[in-house]
């Protein structure tokens, strides 16, 4: 894959512009080397890393503005001036456009599906229709649940998803038939031999009715998946029209006819939606996944290249673009159906005895996350870049600015068009005989005895870009083009087309930056050692900005390495397919895990954990957070015991324990969801027992509003909400529909049939096209139950009574009798779910969201560096899999948000802008996390000055490491409590700037040598080292007006917290001569690791702060004249 080459019109590069004059867009431009990933052969030319981006938004439309000139519309009636014949002109155009649009969609995959679902559906309903198909499903009425199974179990799906579909329709279908027949069995029993028919009741209704939709409704929350929801349902529908609807269990009178009519039906409607789905424009998961696969590492190379072109400019306008939003929104929108349609592969591999090839797609996806959380990292990596060069500039005090630094600022801070020329191309002289690298302020490196003196941070980052940017650039583009290149062709064989040559390309590419890499920052720090007439406050700055340099470099270089175990995958996949070694060892299910890891050979980012973290387990379980975790209540639950143990029974203590222990577990939330359903359909079911109100549940069709109670029957409050309202709308519809088309057509078959496409055609569209399921799905419901109900009565079957008009159906009466029912199901639900032990979204958010601080905290508290101490070799702080753990908690806690806006309470609507910004906050929380992982996993072994620096700071960090998980549980606390915070949060800064007195001293006690006149000059009141300590000190004075608790370790009552911070500034000029590191050699390289730990503190303190102020802004701040005692 070719570079593209730049177009005429692109200014040119400047080479070293005189100071204070703005480089010309006409000088000449710089030339880059770098490495192409296709052919592994060196350029060296121009090349930007936006201009593909640029180039495929221009290939994406014909007319660049996504719509082909043939198909736009034209405004008819917009113009006064046209006459009559443009007008009839544009009108003819635009139907010509509509057209010609129209089947384009319909030869879209989504009109596609839209078009099997209709053809399904319309097939099902002739059950009803024809009267063949009709004699051979029996005589009782109830045909049309044939098509209404072909709604709910449609066929717009991919032949993995069919395949789950089936089985799980399997098991609901045996399951009703069970229940079923053990229902009539027990009333036949009891009320027929035994002459009990009020007990055979009971035990219908608790054991059957109680228990049997109970158990469905703790699987669907324990499941929580689409199908198994459908499964629910039409287990739901079978049970119900035999156990309520008919009148053998009512009379205690055991009658197969209904038993079978309804397996009949369930059967013919499964396999008419299963033909369809096979038959017609299949689908597989496999192709999808491998389009999702494409559409994810497409988005990931353009975030990769337009975070490290922003790096490089210097500027966070590159990641505030719209195209940066567009790509981060692509993957966003790609990586659900990344691991959906995963999923949904691995029963087709499965079925198709391709066991391998599923765990190597497997393997792809997780390496997809990996990137994708070095994404993250490289993201937050640049954005602390930016804040220090931003502070850096706003904090400069040399007004007004010199020429030299002027044109450091417009060149880095510029936004805009001239800022996006920053790296336009860079020339790349690490090994191609160009020596002469221009570096900031036109000196070359041979002028490396002349000493730089540099006034700002923001001179350092341009020097380091001198230094490393263009192999920066080169990786960065490399990796991206290796990312944009489509890993699978084309439809319909998606042949695996990865370059074998990208691998070595990307190895080269990673050398060469890695050399380049090593030797930049030795330069860097060379001139950074060579003016020591500046005091350690502005050398910290600098080294500061040095270190976030190295830290973005690092993070690159961790991408670089990921990538290659993506490619490494990849291969493996290749070669795979090539052979397709068929194995079923699947079906062996009760084997060990030895026999399994026999076939399956450990492959990358997909091995079991040795050590399993706890928070991994509950996540995994549900998705449904479970907010306060098991270890705190069984705390809460025994520490009253045990404070007590010498003073309480043994005996009473074990009892009391245990029963409390079963009564926790009957308190989890699926099984109290589980037993909420039982008792709403007992409480519901029972009017079809009762003799004196079973007429009127039989005449109002109270066994389709007990469907519709299973249906809006959610886990949390706002699902039901949403659920009741979209099924209360779509009633409406389908039943008014179903009214006129019915008057249209007087109950014609064939007219019926056309309107049905018709009306099957929009419920259809609504819910695939629309994505709005419930509404569509109810409105097709309403219609089916009253229109194909209405022609069975016309076809004489036999119904139960004549209310609504036998063989001469009326319409009106019939459309009333579900609607009402209808109506009053739904109802139902919403009671039971909002009185029932209701379950709410906005607590479990609220819990959710305080449990993921909490846990953060805990994370952080381990210590980031001191596991390289605690190790031999380098190690995450970040357990195996945490990580992900993690943001598939955080996503699942994002749809909690979207569902707790629908929930309604007299304390007002649910603040749906600042939970997402809590949200936006704990996202770049976990990217700062993962970022610090990066720079401590793949460190190697610690140089003997980082070893000795770590352990000189170990107290200052973990001091830094204790405050931030304190915040952490402060703010994590007020959200669980909705307790406001006080005004006195202690600050993360504080422990910070200890930190960097400490790294202070480290560094003055291992200087060079220097003259006591030196050591006397830093003593004066004027020098830089009582500066820094002036600085610092003034931080004291400011926190000391703070009042902390004692239990907080701050305040003791004698200032003994401030003595400290004083007594450490002061440290700063002491001798060196009874530390027994002082004979440990330290390079300024080694302050790189302390001052990356100490940026990512820095970024981590900023989102703490930005959450305690929304906090504050939700539920208010305590001041000292607060009154709370009442």
């Amino acid at each position: 894959m070719s570079s593209p080459s730049p177009s005429n019109n692109i200014p040119p590069y400047p080479q070293g512009p005189p100071a204070g004059r703005r480089a010309s867009k006409r000088s000449k431009l710089r030339v880059g080397t770098f490495i192409e990933p296709s052919t592994g052969e060196r350029s060296r030319r121009t090349f930007t890393l936006r201009l593909p981006l640029r180039r495929r938004s221009v290939q994406a439309s014909p007319n660049g503005n996504g719509r082909s000139a043939n198909t736009a519309i034209i405004p008819v009636f917009s113009d006064q001036e046209r006459s009559i014949s443009e007008r009839s002109r544009a009108a003819a155009h635009n139907l010509r456009a509509g057209v010609v649009r129209g089947f384009k969609w319909l030869n879209s995959p989504t009109g596609r599906g839209v078009l099997k679902c209709t053809l399904a559906y319309t097939i099902a309903s002739l059950a009803t229709f024809l009267a063949p198909v009709s004699d051979f499903l029996g005589k009782p009425d109830g045909k049309h649940v044939v098509a209404t199974i072909t709604v709910y179990f449609h066929p717009a799906r991919s032949a993995g998803s069919m395949i789950e579909a089936i089985l799980i329709a399997i098991v609901a279908v045996a399951y009703a038939q069970v229940v079923s027949i053990l229902s009539m069995c027990t009333s036949a029993l009891f009320g027929a031999v035994w002459g009990n028919p009020v007990l055979a009741h009971i035990l219908v209704l608790v054991v059957f009715i109680g228990g049997g939709f109970g158990f469905i409704g703790w699987l669907k929350q324990r499941m929580n998946n689409p199908l198994v929801n459908v499964g629910s349902t039409l287990a739901s529908l079978a049970i119900i029209g035999v156990v309520t609807k008919e009148t053998a269990v009512l009379t205690s009178v055991f009658s197969n006819q209904k038993i079978i009519q309804i397996l009949k039906m369930l059967v013919m409607g499964i396999t008419i939606t299963t033909l369809v789905n096979l038959l017609v424009w299949r689908v597989s998961a496999v192709h999808l996944l491998r389009e999702s696969m494409t559409q994810t590492s497409t988005a990931l190379g353009d975030m990769l290249a337009m975070i490290t072109h922003g790096f490089l400019s210097g500027a966070e306008d590159e990641l505030l673009s719209r195209e940066f939003n567009t790509a981060s929104a692509a993957y966003k929108s790609a990586y659900p159906q990344l691991t959906k349609n995963l999923r949904e592969a691995k029963f087709e591999r499965y079925f198709l005895g391709q066991e391998k090839i599923y765990q190597l797609d497997r393997a792809v996806v997780k390496s997809m996350e990996t990137l994708a959380q070095s994404i993250g990292g490289l993201r937050s990596a640049a954005k602390t870049q930016f804040a220090l060069l931003k502070e850096s500039f706003e904090q400069a005090d040399q007004p007004p600015l010199s020429p030299r630094m002027q044109r450091t600022a417009s060149t880095i801070l510029k936004s805009g068009k001239d800022r996006s020329l920053v790296l336009q191309a860079i020339r790349e002289a690490s090994d191609e005989g160009d020596d002469d690298r221009v570096l900031p302020g036109n000196r070359r490196r041979s002028d490396v005895s002349i000493a730089p003196s540099f006034r700002n941070s923001g001179e350092i980052f341009e020097l380091f870009i001198a230094l490393l940017g263009p192999p920066m650039k080169s990786l960065a583009y490399t990796l991206s083009e290796v990312l944009r290149y489509p890993p699978f062709g084309s439809a319909p064989k998606y042949e695996i087309l990865i370059n074998d040559q990208f691998r070595q390309s990307l190895t080269d590419a990673l050398g060469l930056f890695n050399d380049a890499r090593t030797k930049a920052l030795h330069e860097l720090y060379k001139y950074l050692e060579m003016d020591r007439t500046r005091s350690e406050q502005i050398q910290a700055d600098f080294e500061e900005v040095a270190a976030a340099c190295g830290h973005f470099s690092f993070s690159l270089q961790s991408f670089a390495e990921e990538m290659q175990k993506y490619l490494d995958v990849l291969d493996d996949l290749k070669y795979e397919s090539q052979f397709k070694r068929r194995s079923w060892h699947w079906l062996v299910w009760w084997r060990s895990k030895d026999h399994h890891s026999r076939f399956f050979p450990a492959l990358p980012y997909n091995q079991v954990p040795e050590e399993q973290e706890g928070l991994i387990k509950p996540i995994k379980k549900t998705a449904i957070p479970k907010g306060i975790p098991d270890s705190m209540v069984q705390r809460r639950d025994t520490y009253n015991w045990e404070a007590a143990k010498d003073q309480s029974s043994r005996v009473v203590a074990t009892l009391s324990q245990n029963l409390l222990r079963l009564m926790r577990r009957l308190a989890r939330d699926d099984v109290r969801f589980g037993l909420k359903v039982g008792i709403g359909a007992i409480l519901w079911a029972m009017f079809a027992f009762i003799p004196q109100t079973r007429d009127v549940y039989q005449h109002w069709r109270g066994e389709w509003g007990f469907l519709s109670f299973m249906i809006v029957c959610s886990m949390t409050v706002g699902a039901a909400n949403t659920t009741g309202w979209a099924r209360f709308l779509g009633t409406m519809i389908g039943a008014g529909a179903a009214y006129v088309n019915w008057n249209v057509t007087q109950g014609n078959a064939l007219g019926l049939i056309v309107l049905g496409w018709l009306m099957a055609f929009w419920s259809f569209w609504m819910m695939i096209a629309r994505g709005q399921a419930p509404l569509g799905r109810i409105t097709l419901l309403a219609y089916n139950v009253s229109t194909l109900y209405a022609y069975s009565l016309s076809q004489k079957v036999d119904d139960d009574d004549d209310d609504e008009g036998g063989s001469h159906p009326i319409i009106g009466d019939i459309v009333r009798h579900r609607f009402i029912a209808v109506t009053a199901g739904i109802l139902w639900g919403l009671i039971v779910c909002r009185l029932i032990w209701p379950i709410s979204a906005r607590k479990k958010f609220q819990q959710g969201l305080s449990m993921l601080y909490l846990q953060m905290g805990l994370i952080w508290k381990r210590g980031p560096l001191a596991i390289l101490l605690r190790s031999d070799c380098s190690r995450s702080y970040l357990k195996s899999g945490e990580m992900t753990a993690l943001k598939k908690y955080t996503a699942r806690l994002d749809a909690l948000r979207v569902s707790a806006a629908s929930e309604f309470q007299l304390r007002g609507p649910f603040p749906a802008a600042q939970a997402g910004r809590l949200m936006h906050c704990a996202s770049r929380l976990l990217d700062a996390f993962y970022a610090m992982s990066l720079v401590t996993q793949r460190r190697g072994h610690l140089t003997e000055g980082e070893r000795a620096l770590l352990l000189y700071t170990a107290e200052e960090r973990k001091a830094l490491c204790d405050r931030i998980c304190h915040v952490f549980q402060v703010l994590a606390s007020s959200l669980m409590l909705e307790y406001p915070l006080t005004d006195a949060i202690p600050s993360v800064m504080g422990q910070r700037d200890k930190l960097l007195a400490k790294i202070f001293q480290f560094r003055k006690e291992h200087m060079p040598s220097r003259t006591l006149q030196t050591l006397d000059r830093d003593r004066d009141p004027s020098s830089p080292t009582t500066a820094a300590a002036g600085r610092a000190n003034s931080y004291v004075t400011a926190a000391s007006s703070l009042s902390f608790g004692p239990s907080f370790g701050q305040n003791t009552g004698n200032g003994s917290w401030n003595n400290s911070l004083r007594g450490s500034v002061d440290s700063l000029v002491d001798s060196a001569s009874n530390n027994p590191l002082a004979h440990v050699t330290v390079e300024d390289r080694d302050y790189a690791l302390i001052y990356a730990y100490a940026l990512v503190t820095w970024q981590v303190a900023e989102e703490l702060s930005e959450v305690a102020r929304e906090i504050e802004g939700l539920f208010g701040v305590l001041d000292k004249e607060s009154i709370l005692l009442q």
